[in-house]
Formats: structure tokens, C-alpha cells, sequence
């Protein structure tokens, strides 16, 4: 039993992290984590964005199980309540589709998620909506002008998460308030997603020139507005500004980490992640959509078990490489494993730690899955990975790519291989089957504006 630092990045593709094969150093500290610890270099999500992701990633569930992704199913477990009661727990986070309501806060002792605690700039944002009459003139008036200066003149009028040094701030106030007994704490950090406005200083410390923060929010309303329209240096800018925000937010799990293990012990076990990745115009699209092609479902996962005297958890020099496909669904049963919790009945995962020391690995594929309305309801998706082959299907009609000979899936060859179409069908319809027995009739969570505003400010259509 350890104490388990868990952090997630909301965004963040695999290929955009050093020790992964990237150009840039947009992470020393996670590549350090990696030097000493377990890297996957075959980790998946099992969904395209953050609400679908994190029944994977918290649950060990697939997003259209227990009745979709609404929200948390009471018979889903979160990963908190799986822990020992020995263990104090904590969560800090500003994706409100994580918040309280959404069933995220079940299991933790304290949890921030921002909903009661929004940024200065994102109140200010909200006095046109809650002061005003929404059917008045005035509002009207306001409204279309704060819209209009953020369209046309790139101005920032408000703030949709809270940045990472003030998520990493409470994640530190609360660790060193804790002396006794087992902990658990679970940071996720939003500034990876768009709209990236990384401080200067981290857009220098990769050689760029500083984007101004006008310029930075006229491009990201491009890009979501108008993708179409990005010339190819604008979309260069972007994925300058996007690998700014991750250096920043790399600096700032270093400042978490390196507190937490001064406070609780080198023994600490550090986990990284991310909830899924983001495109760039690879296949036509921006920002995250239900694509499930690797730039959104190729993510990072590191493990770091700390310094203990169990040496068959060590990893060797310059750190240890799995190339075993993995999913996100497999890293709460493996937090729980550590701390010598119970794997609940519902988890899907299987713990990581047989590939972390030296055993066999159960895992062959990954399978993710989508519905339009969260519930299971409209528009289908579903997608299956493994080491050579991506099916992705939407509504019954589905593609097959052969990652060995097209890694950049561009070539449908479903029809030159319908032997493999008709086997991964049958692992999905053995899916399809899993989701209906799990079943759940979840209500809808009913939202207030401010709530649907910051989620607007972020892409999302609530």
C-alpha cells in the first residue's frame, strides 16, 4: 500500500511528448518520470473526448456503459470508492462535465472541480447572462458585443477552466495538510485545451516567438469556426501554442510532484495520463470530434512507483518500454491493486501491474465507443485497435485501416480484408452485447447557464 499522486492532462496526443518521439522538449518532467519509471507506448482511450473518456478512466468502464455518459451509474465504481478506507482522497479539477453533479465526487474527502469557485474573469463573463433579462433588448445589446470582441478582435473575455498553477496550488495545500495515513490525490489539468494562451515564458522556452493572446483567441475561433479557412502557418501557430500549454502544464506536474514527494515520501507512486489527444487537420478535423483515429486516441501513460525496497517493482535504467496495448480502462484497477483495494465487479481494465513486473498480459486489443445523445440514443460509434489493425465504425458502416503498412490512417482496405472485418466485428458485437447488459436508465443533469457558458468556452455543445 502507497500513496498515489494521479495525474491527468485533458487533451494531450501521445506523439506531442518527448520521451515518445517528439522534437520539442515540451515535457522534461514527464520524460524524467519515464527515465525512471514504466512508459506504454501503446496506451489508448476509449473514447475521443473528455465526458466519454472518463468513465474509462476513473470507472475502468466504456462510455456507453451503465446507460452512457450522462453521468456516473450508481452501479458504476469510481475509483475512490475502491480504495481501502485507510486512504484520505482528493480531487482537483475544471472540467465541469467531472463536477459534483455529474456523480465524480463520490469517494473523495475533498474535491474541487471549480463549479462554486469559477475564475474572476469567467464571473465577470456570466453578469451579462445572470443580471440581465435573456429576452431583453440590453441583453441583446451585450451579449452580441461580448461575442463580437472575441470573434473579431480576439480579445479573452473570460475564462472556461482554472490554470495550472492554481489547480497545482490546491493539490499542494491539501498534500501538506496531510500527515498521517494513506493518500490519494487526482489533479487534472485543463490547459491543454483549447483555447491555448500559454504564459510567454514557456512559449520561449521552445524557441518561439510569444503569440499574443488576441492573436491566440481570433485563431482558435478560426479554428473551430472556420477550420477550413486556416492557412498552414495558422496552423502552425496553433500547434506552437498547443505544445506551450503542455510545456507549461509539465512544469507544473513537476512543481505538484516534486512537493507531494517531498511531504509523503519518495515511495510516492506518480501516475500520467491523458483523456485523449487532439487534432490538427489530419483528417480533416480540429480540436477533438468522435473520429477515433490515433491523434485522438493515442495518449501518454507513465507510471513511476517511487523508491521502495520491493525490488521487483524497479524498473531498469533509463526506465522500462511496454509496447503491450493498453486502455485507460486499465489504469483504475491498477491504482486499486497497489493500494490493496478490491477490484470492483464492474471494472473492465485489468491492472497494469503483471507488464510492470515482467508477467504475462492479458490485454490484446481496445475497443471505444460513442452515442450522440450520452445515452446511447442517435448516432453510433464504435472502434476497435490493436497492434496492426483500426476499425472504426459509425452507424453500422465501418472502415478498416492496416496500421502496419498506413500508420497515418488514410486507406480503407475493408474490402481487401473482410476476414478481419467479420473477426473484429464479432469482438464488437460482443461489445454491443456488454453495453446492454449493463444497461441503466440515467436521467438527465440538468445544468445551469453559467454552466453551459464555460462549457460553450470550451467547444463543447452542452
Amino acid at each position: 500500500m502507497q500513496d498515489v499522486l494521479f495525474v491527468t492532462v485533458d487533451s494531450l496526443r501521445a506523439d506531442h511528448v518527448g520521451r515518445y518521439g517528439y522534437d520539442r522538449d515540451t515535457t522534461p518532467v514527464v520524460d524524467g518520470l519515464a527515465a525512471n519509471g514504466h512508459r506504454f507506448a501503446n496506451a489508448f482511450a476509449h473514447a475521443c473526448a473528455t465526458r466519454a473518456s472518463f468513465p474509462s478512466i476513473l470507472t475502468s468502464t466504456t462510455a456507453m456503459m451503465y446507460g452512457g455518459y450522462e453521468r456516473v451509474s450508481d452501479q458504476q465504481t469510481l475509483v475512490t470508492e475502491a480504495l481501502p478506507d485507510s486512504y484520505h482522497t482528493a480531487g482537483f479539477h475544471s472540467n465541469l462535465y467531472l463536477a459534483a453533479e455529474f456523480g465524480y465526487s463520490c469517494g473523495f474527502d475533498t474535491f474541487f472541480d471549480s463549479k462554486t469557485d469559477p475564475s474572476g474573469l469567467a464571473r465577470l463573463k456570466q453578469i451579462v447572462k445572470e443580471r440581465l433579462d435573456e429576452d431583453g433588448r440590453l441583453y441583446e445589446l451585450l451579449a452580441g458585443a461580448v461575442d463580437t470582441a472575441e470573434k473579431e478582435a480576439g480579445i479573452n473575455v473570460g475564462s472556461a477552466y482554472v490554470r495550472a498553477d492554481e489547480i497545482t496550488d490546491k493539490a499542494i495545500e491539501w498534500a501538506d495538510r496531510q500527515h498521517d495515513g494513506l493518500r490519494f490525490c487526482w489533479t487534472h489539468y485543463m490547459d491543454v485545451h483549447h483555447p491555448y494562451l500559454p504564459p510567454e515564458r514557456h512559449q520561449r522556452a521552445l524557441g518561439l516567438d510569444p503569440v499574443s493572446e488576441r492573436e491566440a483567441v481570433r485563431l482558435r475561433r478560426t479554428m473551430i469556426e472556420e477550420p477550413e479557412n486556416l492557412t498552414d502557418d495558422e496552423r502552425e501557430t496553433l500547434i506552437d501554442l498547443y505544445d506551450a500549454e503542455i510545456r507549461f502544464t509539465d512544469s507544473e506536474i513537476g512543481r505538484l510532484i516534486e512537493r507531494v514527494r517531498t511531504t509523503w515520501g519518495e515511495d510516492t507512486i506518480v501516475i500520467v495520463t491523458a483523456d485523449h489527444g487532439e487534432a490538427f487537420g489530419e483528417h480533416g478535423d480540429f480540436g477533438h470530434s468522435q473520429t477515433f483515429h490515433d491523434e485522438m486516441t493515442h495518449v501518454p501513460l507513465v507510471i513511476d512507483l517511487g523508491k521502495t525496497d520491493d525490488t521487483q517493482t524497479q524498473a531498469p535504467e533509463g526506465g522500462a518500454v511496454h509496447d503491450e496495448i493498453v486502455g485507460l480502462a486499465d489504469v483504475t484497477p491498477t491504482i486499486v491493486d497497489y493500494a490493496g483495494g478490491d477490484q470492483a465487479e464492474s471494472f473492465t481494465g485489468h491492472s497494469l501491474r503483471p507488464l510492470l513486473e515482467g508477467d504475462k498480459w492479458p490485454r490484446e486489443h481496445v475497443v471505444g465507443d460513442w452515442s450522440e445523445d450520452n445515452r446511447g440514443g442517435g448516432e453510433r460509434r464504435y472502434a476497435y485497435r490493436d497492434r496492426r489493425w483500426k476499425y472504426i465504425e459509425i452507424d453500422g458502416s465501418g472502415a478498416l485501416y492496416d496500421l502496419d503498412a498506413d500508420p497515418s490512417e488514410t486507406t480503407d482496405v475493408a474490402t481487401e480484408h473482410p476476414d478481419e472485418c467479420d473477426r473484429i466485428r464479432g469482438v464488437l458485437d460482443d461489445h454491443r452485447r456488454t453495453i446492454e447488459a449493463t444497461a441503466d436508465d440515467l436521467d438527465t443533469v440538468a445544468m445551469d447557464e453559467a454552466t453551459k457558458q464555460r462549457l460553450r468556452d470550451l467547444g463543447y455543445a452542452e
